[in-house]
């Protein structure tokens, strides 16, 4: 029989990557004689990638901003970032425990996160959370990528798991929409990166910290 299986988003569920993320970003801004940006500014685009933070951080200074330019700077985000990449981040509080309890209770795990495979698998590797992980998948595994159903039933097949026995975790729209789209239930945390409410998107169920999520997927009753 197939074991149940959590699935993770990454940014903003699992990891808090704000910091990191933002001191790359402000390292590019300021090359570039922009004006740096705080978490504050970030708001909600610190889950949408690096791409829309460059964007953000030059329509806050009011500076246009050609494609061609964009793809440029985020060419140079990705090898600074990955440099940085958990000098600051952490998993959010409970986190750990959270996943030592599923996998006691014979739950497999991966992490489906639109953040590039590369940077995902070394972020958990320096966070020495790797190897916890049937699979971790980026935005770049597969052909598609989060809100659509193949990047997440990709994930769980990779993991060796099945759709009726899995289960989501995520902060945002993009994760909600994703388990819909591929018939799996879905928890909402609220402590993410996320430009509305997680509960607004209509989760299966909503959490504020791990602590809860072990009941609160039972309550799934899916396994």
């Amino acid at each position: 029989m197939t074991r149940p299986l959590l699935v993770l988003d990454l940014d903003g569920t699992l990891v808090d990557t704000a910091d990191d993320l933002i001191a790359t970003l402000n390292r590019i801004l300021a090359d570039e004689g922009i004006r740096t940006m705080t978490r504050a500014d970030a708001g909600a685009l610190l889950g949408a990638g690096a791409r829309a933070m460059i964007a953000r951080g030059f329509a806050l200074a009011e500076t246009p901003l050609a494609e061609n330019r964009l793809d440029t700077l985020f060419a140079r985000f990705i090898p600074l970032y990955s440099e940085a990449i958990a000098v600051h981040s952490r998993p959010f509080p409970g986190a750990v425990a959270a996943l030592d309890r599923f996998s006691a209770a014979g739950w497999g795990l991966a992490v489906c996160t639109n953040k590039l495979e590369g940077l995902s698998v070394r972020l958990l590797d320096e966070l020495g959370l790797a190897s916890r992980f049937a699979a971790i998948c980026g935005g770049d595994t597969f052909p598609t990528r989060k809100p659509d159903a193949g990047h997440l039933l990709g994930t769980i097949d990779r993991a060796g798991g099945a759709r009726e026995s899995s289960v989501m975790v995520g902060d945002s729209g993009t994760d909600v929409n994703a388990a819909r789209n591929a018939g799996v239930p879905v928890v909402g945390v609220t402590f993410g990166y996320t430009d509305k409410p997680v509960e607004s998107y209509g989760p299966d169920a909503v959490v504020d910290r791990f602590d809860d999520l072990f009941e609160a997927v039972m309550g799934l009753r899916i396994a």
